[in-house]
């Protein structure tokens, strides 16, 4: 089914491809901890803790960094358990929480126990898509039809298709209402601004050694050929090669020309 979902995709030219790349990196840039480097402090390399505190699953106050990337893309919200607990209580609000309990049950039904799928796929139809069910939830004829024909043979990803209508329900209308809610904005304005702390080097017991680049084949070749030619010179009796060069020009006197 994922497979040929990825063909049906539609093509787009490489320069629209390469530009969303650079547009990604441009955006996420600040929020790379190689990049950019981790505040307060770097955890691995430090005695230092607080980074992985500050920013827990469910901490209670988040750090700023970690909500302004909320409003990058729905999918950065939905993937941080603390961003899904405050959309959750905006959801809650407008009535509609039903739809992202629905959206989790699934993704526990995706990567739940194999053994226990039957059963959670049952339990998610009579919570949110039978007829009077107690959170049910709002999706077209032609997504339920197909949902129900599934749930004949349950299987990981049979309510892949309610997922989706979901999911983009959520995209399109509530999440754009949750960026301009109080509830939003008075996150962002609780944050936390970790500082940065002052290394010690008490707190560096295994510093990283500087690597230096290897010298060039080339370069190797010709300093060996020079130090043959240097040994084989010194080797040489200059006395000798003299001597030999005077006998030359002797001879070359003593013979006459014809």
């Amino acid at each position: 089914m994922y497979y040929q979902q990825a063909l049906m995709r539609s093509t787009v030219k490489s320069s629209v491809s390469l530009g969303g790349i650079v547009k990604y990196s441009e955006q996420f840039s600040s929020n790379d901890p190689i990049m950019s480097g981790c505040l307060p402090s770097n955890p691995w390399i430090t005695d230092d803790t607080q980074f992985w505190e500050l920013n827990a699953k469910l901490v209670d106050i988040p750090t700023k960094m970690r909500v302004e990337r909320w409003a990058f893309n729905f999918s950065e919200l939905i993937r941080d358990p603390k961003g899904r607990q405050s959309f959750q209580f905006f959801l809650r609000k407008e009535f509609s929480g039903e739809n992202l309990g629905f959206w989790e049950a699934c993704e526990d039904l995706k990567y739940g126990d194999q053994s226990k799928v039957k059963e959670k796929a049952q339990e998610i139809y009579k919570l949110f898509l039978a007829p009077g069910a107690r959170r049910w939830i709002n999706i077209d004829g032609k997504t339920m039809d197909i949902t129900v024909k599934g749930l004949k043979h349950p299987h990981r990803y049979v309510l892949d298709a309610a997922q989706t209508h979901i999911y983009m329900l959520m995209k399109k209308d509530s999440y754009a209402r949750y960026l301009k809610s109080p509830i939003y904005k008075e996150m962002l304005a609780k944050a936390i601004e970790p500082q940065e702390t002052s290394r010690r080097s008490s707190s560096l017991p295994f510093r990283r050694r500087h690597l230096r680049s290897s010298p060039s084949p080339v370069i190797l070749r010709q300093l060996e050929e020079e130090a043959r030619a240097r040994e084989a010179a010194n080797m040489v009796d200059i006395t000798q090669v003299m001597s030999k060069l005077d006998r030359r020009s002797q001879l070359k006197k003593e013979i006459p020309p014809k």
